[in-house]
């Protein structure tokens, strides 16, 4: 494994680098500090979402960070109720406006919580978003296999990214497999589990002289995974990237890898079954 830095990317399918550490800003309803910590540490990567209500913020603070706007990858998604062609096209205008961006770096359609004929309609709205130049890349969150299917049998462009609830006790292994099948990258929301630790991780991470927050996220990067943290706290959002100076060994890493759970160990949504 060539050495893991803060700035470490992974080359997506649209060509574009994608930072493997994100800060997470769900539920944080002032999310400037924790972006601005974020940045100035840095991170180069900043994943929100329509239904946070944090576009705002998140443009604001990469304004005020300093940071050239080039150099930071951020994220959106297009929420539930926004599915379909025109109310998909429209929700990306209104993100770009909500930013003060020319572009947004990267657009998941949040979740397949609607049907096949409308997750399919905003899938195309994507595509027509990025040929107009407003996205760069695209892709899906808590797609499961079946959802991931529907887009290769209409003959359309396969998501470069699937973003799903992803650490120790919910490892999404048929997704992970599916996705490393066809290229797609997998980022982890929730690795750090929102603090719902098992004795064997805290047990772990402390023979590494780590906290558990820090040890999930060197697991995460360790498996291969785009990883998310969320803290709105600015030196939680500093400490939990304190993750280069130490390297998991392979009997630790199996002995995490065995928490797995599957789908009973998830502690959010993870709506990857959806009909």
């Amino acid at each position: 494994m060539s050495k893991l830095t803060l700035t470490s990317t992974v080359k997506l399918s649209s060509g574009y680098e994608l930072p493997l550490v994100g800060l997470g800003v769900y539920k944080n309803d002032d999310c400037v500090p924790a972006c601005l910590a974020a940045l100035k540490h840095g991170y180069r990567h900043i994943d929100s979402a329509r239904m946070y209500k944090n576009e705002e913020q998140v443009g604001d603070a990469v304004r005020e960070s300093g940071v050239p706007r080039e150099e930071v990858f951020v994220t959106s998604k297009v929420n539930n109720p926004e599915h379909g062609y025109e109310p998909a096209l429209a929700a990306i205008d209104d993100s770009l406006k909500k930013f003060g961006f020319d572009y947004i770096d990267l657009i998941l359609i949040h979740s397949p919580l609607s049907d096949k004929e409308r997750r399919l309609q905003t899938w195309r709205a994507l595509l027509e978003a990025k040929k107009q130049g407003k996205v760069r890349t695209i892709g899906v969150s808590n797609y499961g296999p079946r959802h991931l299917e529907e887009i290769r049998e209409a003959g359309l462009e396969t998501p470069s990214v699937n973003q799903v609830e992803l650490h120790p006790l919910c490892q999404q292994k048929e997704i992970v497999e599916y996705c490393g099948k066809h290229g797609i990258v997998v980022e982890a929301y929730s690795p750090l589990i929102r603090g719902q630790w098992t004795d064997k991780i805290v047990e772990i991470a402390k023979k590494y002289n780590k906290d558990p927050a820090q040890f999930l996220v060197r697991w995460s990067l360790q498996r291969g995974f785009v990883t998310l943290p969320k803290s709105s706290q600015p030196a939680r959002v500093v400490s939990n990237v304190d993750v280069y100076d130490f390297e998991i060994s392979e009997e630790d890493v199996a002995a995490i890898n065995a928490l797995d759970k599957g789908k009973d160990g998830a502690i959010t949504w993870n709506p990857v079954d959806a009909p």
